[in-house]
């Protein structure tokens, strides 16, 4: 057990200090991790130092909302993160759970990055998460704008059908 902690923390992979201040708050969290593939988010309660799963959604899920087939490799872009944290915010407020905090985990928080636009998400879809607006990106490139062939047509249809449901 004892090399686990020291491998966790020397891979940089687990900051305990942060982790245990987080568990004492009592608060459940939102939980944001990126892979080279993904956006995964999570809705976790903790009870007694155990995390417990409540909602968790990847990014992959944008492929049934219409996402194109053909920028499956994008889907760890910024509107990829918005639109994952925009349906993990619709599936946290249908299943009427409590408003949680962030956890970006060993993720740097550099302001306007994937992260601020997966809190942005968060935000539009009715999570009374509390961050300044000016952390957020740029709508253009929320929106897909920024992008080799312009998304932004496609982020608005996908973002409809995630709106009705």
């Amino acid at each position: 057990m004892r090399k686990t902690l020291k491998k966790r923390r020397n891979k940089c992979q687990t900051d305990y200090s942060k982790r245990i201040k987080l568990l004492k708050g009592g608060i459940p969290r939102v939980v944001f991790r990126r892979t080279n593939r993904y956006i995964i988010a999570q809705y976790v309660t903790s009870k007694e130092a155990l995390d417990s799963v409540i909602v968790g959604i990847s990014s992959k899920a944008l492929l049934n909302y219409g996402w194109p087939k053909e920028k499956e490799g994008s889907l760890k872009s910024s509107p990829a993160s918005y639109l994952t944290g925009f349906l993990l915010g619709k599936k946290i407020k249908e299943s009427k759970l409590e408003t949680p905090i962030c956890d970006s985990g060993g993720i740097r928080n550099i302001r306007k990055n994937r992260f601020f636009a997966f809190l942005n998400g968060l935000q539009d879809s009715g999570v009374g998460i509390k961050c300044d607006k000016e952390f957020f990106p740029d709508e253009d490139r929320v929106m897909g704008k920024h992008l080799k062939e312009d998304f932004s047509k496609t982020f608005e249809s996908i973002k409809s059908k995630m709106e009705k449901g």
